[in-house]
């Protein structure tokens, strides 16, 4: 099973299971991951916003134009940014590496 890592807001790194076909933002809430989703994954906010290490970026289909513009409304917008609930966990994803971005 894949594996992937969260890096919370204070640092610490949690390397969690992430089956493969769950997104991002399923997996932080299986795990616990103080990511929030406010729209379930529905891709009508931008509460699921995380960094993505760079080292993993290319490796990342690009993003839609809805995500891009729902991207747009986040808080500290990075240029590896993406929604957690738009990146689906594959084998070639394993050991992906996101960030939680602060919240102020």
């Amino acid at each position: 099973m894949p594996r992937m890592t969260f890096i919370e807001r204070d640092g610490t790194e949690r390397e969690v299971d992430a089956p493969a076909g769950l997104s991002v933002l399923e997996i932080a809430h299986k795990n616990d991951i103080d990511l929030e989703g406010a729209c379930e994954g529905s891709l009508a906010c931008a509460t699921c916003h995380v960094v993505v290490d760079e080292a993993w970026w290319d490796k990342l289909k690009s993003a839609a134009e809805e995500e891009e513009d729902m991207l747009d409304m986040a808080f500290g917008l990075e240029k590896t940014s993406r929604l957690g609930c738009q990146i689906i966990m594959t084998e070639e994803l394993d050991g992906l590496v996101v960030r939680l971005p602060r919240l102020s």
